[in-house]
C-alpha cells in the first residue's frame, strides 16, 4: 500500500498500535508504589488493572496507567478515577502524570481492558504522543456491543496533556437470535499523521471502514452475507489545544 507524500510518509495502522505489552522488572512493584504517591489512601481498581508499558521511542520512560475507583461504585456499575503517568524505567521515578477524574465509566457496557498505545503519533517535529486505550463490552449474546475508545497524551515537562479524547477506533453492535439468524456491523478507524497546520501540529486523517454481516439459516447451513461500506475520511484537525473529535465518532457511555 502506497502513502501519499503529504501524508508524511506516516500511516499509523491499529494493528501495530495492538502490540503486546512489554513487562520488565520492578513494573507491578512500582504501580503499587506510584499509587501511593499519586493518590494516597486509595487502591488501585483490581477489577479493571493497572498497565504500564516501556516506551519504545525511548526505553529511558515507562508509560503507566492507574485506574482508581470512586465511592459507591458496585461489581457492574461505577466510575473511577485515571492516574496517567510516565516514568524513570530505571529507578521509577515519575516524571510527569496527569489525573483524570471520572475517566473510566461502566454500567450496562463493561471496562473489559486498557491498554497503552505507543503507536508513531509524531505530531510536530519534537512532540510525540502516546495512547491508552479502553476496550468495552456489554457481554450480551442477542444484543452484543462492543467499542475501543483512545486518547492521545503528550508530555510537558512535568505535566501530561490530553491532545485527543475518546476516539472511538472500534465499534461493533448487532441483534442475534443465539442460533444463526442476525446482523452484525463494525466499524474499525485508523489514524495517519499528516503535515503540520498553522498550529504547528500535524493534522490527524482518521479512515472508518464498515462491515455488515447478515446470517441466515439455509437447508440447515447457516450463512454468512458480509458487505463492506466504502471507506469514509475525516480530517481531526488541531485547535484550542487539542484534536477536535466528531460526536459519530467519539465514544460516550
Amino acid at each position: 500500500m502506497k502513502v501519499k507524500p503529504d501524508m508524511k510518509g506516516t500511516l499509523i495502522g491499529l494493528v501495530l498500535a495492538g502490540a503486546p505489552l512489554l513487562a520488565h522488572a520492578g513494573c507491578e512493584d512500582n504501580a503499587a508504589k506510584w499509587a501511593q504517591q499519586l493518590q494516597p489512601g486509595r487502591a488501585i481498581d483490581q477489577d479493571r488493572g493497572a498497565v504500564c508499558k516501556i516506551w519504545p521511542a525511548d526505553p529511558a520512560l515507562t508509560i503507566a496507567a492507574l485506574p482508581f475507583s470512586r465511592p459507591g461504585n458496585t461489581d457492574i456499575q461505577g466510575t473511577d478515577d485515571l492516574e496517567v503517568l510516565v516514568a524513570d524505567t530505571a529507578t521509577g521515578a515519575i516524571v510527569a502524570h496527569q489525573l483524570r477524574k471520572s475517566a473510566l465509566q461502566f454500567d450496562a457496557v463493561a471496562i473489559r481492558e486498557l491498554v497503552i498505545d505507543t503507536a508513531p503519533y509524531q505530531l510536530t517535529p519534537r512532540l510525540r504522543a502516546f495512547g491508552i486505550r479502553v476496550d468495552y463490552d456489554n457481554m450480551s449474546r442477542a444484543s452484543p456491543y462492543g467499542a475501543r475508545a483512545l486518547s492521545l497524551y503528550v508530555m510537558e515537562g512535568a505535566r501530561l496533556r490530553t491532545v485527543l479524547d475518546g476516539l472511538m477506533v472500534k465499534e461493533s453492535n448487532g441483534e442475534w437470535d443465539e442460533n444463526c439468524a442476525g446482523t452484525r456491523r463494525e466499524t474499525l478507524r485508523t489514524i495517519a499523521v499528516g503535515p503540520a497546520g498553522k498550529s504547528g501540529y500535524a493534522a490527524l486523517r482518521v479512515t472508518s471502514r464498515t462491515t455488515t454481516t447478515v446470517s441466515t439459516l439455509a437447508a440447515g447451513d447457516c450463512v454468512d452475507h458480509t458487505k463492506t461500506a466504502k471507506p469514509s475520511i475525516a480530517t481531526l484537525p488541531y485547535r484550542d489545544g487539542r484534536y477536535e473529535v466528531p460526536k459519530d465518532m467519539r465514544y460516550s457511555n
